[in-house]
């Protein structure tokens, strides 16, 4: 470490030079990482749902379809002109509208009543518009774009509508993100350290970071929307007390040498063991997001566990090469830190530390029953403005022609029409189905095969497979859908085992339950695996139980307010935000842990030794929080997207919550089980006073 830290402060010029040429590349690589803006596509691809997806792309030549509405001023003349437009767009396969249904051959008024009333209203008429490629394919949504700008006479619906809303959305406030994250961290800094320059210092370096981490993400090929949205907020607001940890060292140690360059030397060395000790917890913590079979754990996972890691790494070399580069600007600017230093934190623990666990172990109950009740929501359109072009047709499509969610089944081709009836009008006598749309709902009404427009047959039958259409009156993810869901495949199977129910609502149906069980698993695992870790670096059998379980009543009581204040959350915040704050906020008792640990072996009493504990730590573990509470409630004040807003709140709102839990409950829970973790943990003299 000596040879590490010397090397550093010798080449401090290098390496600031070196880092600011790396840029370079980090920025191509942060260009050129393409952003997914569809979630759905991180389900497990052998699951029956995407199976179907991939038939439809591949032997339907469907990889994605739109829904749209066309004004009713538009003639027919100018309705052919504008389908001919849209075909001639790239990856556009298949384009129709009431006039094709039947082509020449058949008038308007022959066709029955349920099918117009579900592709024409007062105002509007519908159009389907199928594309090659996937929902959230870049060349699918240009093309919706480039169909957009076509006519203000035609507005697009859809999976792959909602895909570029969203993408406009993220671009739109991503920059905001960091710019108000950055000016709260900011703010939370100037008041908490003691002097000017070194905040901004700070954030240059933490911004670093997360320039080399993004600009890495390129070898994942793609990130989703919400990693991208949050991975800077998110590094900020974790990294940033391993920048604070260096500095005090740095200043501790100019009182003891001389020279800068020693003392600074002195500090990395300080500062690496602890730091290195801490991240790991975080990593970890990050990293368990990958034991979940959504794939979007795994997305989060990886950018989060490596921008903690790109955070270590500049903080013991980017960092230390400002301070000592900048030091007399560092001192120029010095001024008295305007933050309380928590002196009454002491005598409440110290006097009132048995109360303080009497409320924890009863709150403990109440919290973790609230939390496992908070609601959940998995609809994904929720994010997306009114005013959206997505939002508008989704409104005007279950206003004016009840259609709310669509579904789709496929069927082998041999299947015989009179099995296909009998299975249809089976699904049909179901609560919540509003139509069914096949062939043979034509033959029913007298239109047969040979006068039915090609594009129409295209559309429901290849040589291998047929498709017919549900439409139902029930939301997407709702309970009543999935158990809808739940109805159909079994009767489906019945006439043919090798059946599958395809769309967004059979997909939206596995994400419910594919999730709930990654819920479970990656709370296990990032316990299991932060409890090995604190273990090694305790070297205690007590500590890590006892530790874990404070910050998961913190956690608790976190997910448990949307309980008590009657409101929900997207499921990508119930299922990340236990791995997030048990990772980013273990610090926190450990930071204090390991102080009346030492103080503890030191032979002083244990009142003595928490009150040594509660003196500098505190101050420590409050900017810390702060900062990341600062970051995140900053970004949640002003998303527009509520997936992203709701995260960023309970981050927040956690870390404030955990903060609270370190001051007063775990100096609390040490001082109750001090004898237990003294038998318990390693580096403790025989015969110590107890």
């Amino acid at each position: 470490m000596n040879k590490i830290s010397d090397l550093v402060v010798k080449n401090k010029k290098i390496i600031l030079l070196l880092s600011l040429i790396l840029l370079i590349p980090a920025i191509i690589g942060y260009v050129g990482t393409k952003t997914n803006y569809d979630i759905l596509v991180y389900l497990p691809s052998d699951i029956e749902t995407l199976k179907g997806q991939n038939i439809l792309k591949e032997d339907f030549n469907m990889g994605a379809f739109s829904v749209s509405l066309i004004d009713n001023s538009v003639n027919e003349r100018e309705l052919v002109n504008l389908e001919n437009k849209i075909r001639e767009i790239d990856c556009v396969t298949n384009v129709v509208s009431i006039n094709d249904i039947t082509g020449t051959t058949i008038p308007l008024e022959m066709l029955p009543k349920n099918i117009v009333d579900h592709v024409m209203s007062d105002d509007s008429k519908l159009m389907l518009i199928t594309f090659s490629t996937g929902t959230s394919d870049e060349e699918t949504t240009a093309a919706v774009k480039e169909i957009e700008e076509l006519s203000s006479n035609i507005k697009v619906g859809g999976m792959s509508a909602m895909s570029l809303d969203m993408r406009k959305l993220v671009e739109s406030q991503t920059f905001a993100y960091v710019a108000v994250a950055v000016i709260f961290c900011l703010i939370v800094l100037m008041l908490s350290l003691d002097s000017y320059i070194v905040p901004l210092l700070l954030l240059t370096n933490i911004g670093i970071s997360i320039l080399f981490n993004m600009g890495t993400n390129v070898i994942f090929g793609e990130i989703s929307y919400i990693t991208k949205a949050i991975a800077a907020v998110l590094q900020l607001g974790v990294t940033t007390d391993f920048s604070i940890f260096l500095y005090h060292k740095y200043e501790a140690a100019k009182k003891n040498n001389k020279s800068n360059d020693k003392a600074m030397s002195d500090a990395i060395k300080e500062t690496m063991v602890s730091v290195i000790g801490s991240s790991l917890t975080t990593i970890a913590g990050f990293l368990a997001l990958c034991s979940m079979k959504f794939g979007l754990g795994k997305d989060i996972g990886l950018v989060m566990a490596k921008g903690v890691l790109f955070g270590v790494l500049t903080v013991l070399t980017v960092y230390p090469s400002l301070l000592l580069i900048f030091d007399k600007w560092i001192q120029k600017t010095k001024h008295k830190p305007l933050i309380p230093e928590f002196k009454f934190v002491k005598p409440i623990v110290l006097k009132g530390y048995k109360w303080i666990f009497a409320i924890f172990l009863i709150l403990l109950i109440p919290a973790y029953l609230s939390q496992k009740n908070t609601s959940v929501y998995y609809k994904l359109d929720t994010s997306i403005p009114d005013d959206y072009n997505y939002s508008i047709v989704s409104k005007k499509l279950k206003e004016d022609y009840g259609l709310i969610s669509q579904s789709m089944i496929l069927v082998d081709s041999s299947l015989d029409n009179s099995e296909i009836n009998k299975m249809v009008d089976e699904i049909d006598e179901l609560d919540g189905i509003d139509s069914i749309i096949s062939t043979n709902l034509f033959n029913k009404y007298g239109i047969s095969d040979n006068i039915l427009s090609s594009k129409i047959k295209n559309i429901l039958e290849t040589d291998k497979y047929k498709l017919i259409l549900i439409n139902s009156k029930y939301e997407i993810a709702s309970d009543e859908l999935n158990d809808q869901i739940a109805k159909i495949n079994p009767i489906i199977k019945k006439y043919d085992k090798n059946a599958i129910l395809a769309g967004e609502g059979p997909l939206m149906n596995d994400l419910v339950e594919i999730t709930a069980i990654d819920f479970k698993n990656v709370n296990y695992v990032s316990i299991g695996v932060i409890f090995l870790i604190m273990f090694f670096v305790l070297k205690s059998f007590s500590l890590p139980i006892l530790l874990v379980s404070s910050i998961e009543f913190a956690i608790f009581i976190n997910m448990g307010v949307p309980y008590w204040n009657g409101t929900s959350i997207p499921f990508v915040s119930s299922i990340v935000i236990g791995t997030i704050q048990l990772g980013a906020t273990i610090d926190y008792a450990i930071l204090l842990t390991t102080k009346y640990l030492e103080e503890r072996k030191n032979g002083k009493d244990k009142k003595i030794a928490m009150g040594e504990s509660l003196t500098s730590p505190v101050s420590s573990i409050f900017v810390s929080a702060m900062c990341f509470f600062a970051a995140t409630i900053a970004v949640f004040a002003i998303s527009k997207i509520d997936m992203i807003s709701s995260l960023c709140l309970l981050i927040a709102r956690g870390a404030i919550i955990s903060m609270l839990v370190v001051m007063f409950v775990v100096p609390s829970v040490l001082l109750m089980f001090d004898k237990l973790i003294i038998k318990t943990t390693l580096g403790f003299k025989k015969g110590m006073r107890i």
